[in-house]
């Protein structure tokens, strides 16, 4: 049998899941990142809680929270939530629409598997496929070509990013942060980590290759070449898409 004193404690924590999991459905971004953590600690009731949130969500616009949703399922891992995530997300939450038919599933592999150092190198490496052959061979991209990149492919990719990193990475964010700081690269580059003081961030164990990373630290673009590279990418028509 359950004691009185077993079952207070039960029907409390019952009491304060729903009261959870209903803020959870109106309170901004920001508050429902920290809700989320709440509600995973309460075990299968929460991760429950978690699941409803994510089933009743818009599925053509993924956002930071639902993506932190997806990761917490995903690192439960009970039968429930593989059952779950198996049945309404067998390819994750972030469609991958592309104009080209590139296969971006290995970036949503890495970074639903916190592997930022891995997707990183694959986002290079995809966008240098949507660009053709020239740019692959050699694994880098002329600022020129930027331009080759469709709105659809570019606008996947960042969704990727900041989805899966609670809204902390993706090119839109570095360029939001770009023009916040009045469009001057050296200001972005000490705000996002890429250098300190004349130094710059070495690659890749200077990185940091987690949340816990400056926004906008990810994905990375190699300033040796000078900006024209990035300055394309903030420029490029995706962000003007709505």
């Amino acid at each position: 049998m359950i004691d009185s004193n077993t079952q207070s404690i039960r029907e409390t924590a019952s009491d304060e899941i729903a009261a959870l999991r209903q803020q959870l459905f109106c309170e901004p971004e920001k508050k429902q990142l920290t809700l989320l953590d709440k509600l995973a600690s309460f075990g299968d009731e929460g991760l429950s809680a978690i699941a409803e949130f994510l089933q009743a969500s818009d599925r053509n616009s993924p956002t930071p929270a639902l993506g932190k949703a997806e990761l917490l399922l995903l690192a439960a891992d009970t039968p429930q939530t593989r059952t779950f995530l198996e049945t309404h997300f067998p390819d994750g939450i972030v469609p991958l629409h592309s104009e080209q038919n590139i296969d971006c599933s290995p970036i949503a592999r890495a970074l639903r598997e916190q592997d930022f150092l891995n997707a990183d190198r694959l986002t290079l490496e995809k966008l240098c496929e949507l660009v053709g052959p020239s740019a692959i061979q050699r694994k880098w991209l002329f600022f020129s070509e930027v331009e080759k990149i469709p709105i659809a492919d570019l606008r996947a990719i960042d969704s990727l990013w900041r989805v899966y990193s609670e809204g902390k990475f993706g090119y839109s964010v570095q360029r939001e942060i770009w023009l916040a700081q009045g469009k001057d690269f050296g200001k972005l580059w000490s705000k996002i980590g890429w250098k300190t003081d004349k130094n710059w961030t070495r690659y890749p164990n200077e990185f940091i290759w987690n949340v816990s990373a400056p926004r906008g630290h990810l994905p990375l673009s190699n300033q040796l070449r000078g900006v024209r590279v990035i300055a394309k990418l903030f420029d490029h028509p995706a962000w003007s898409v709505d």
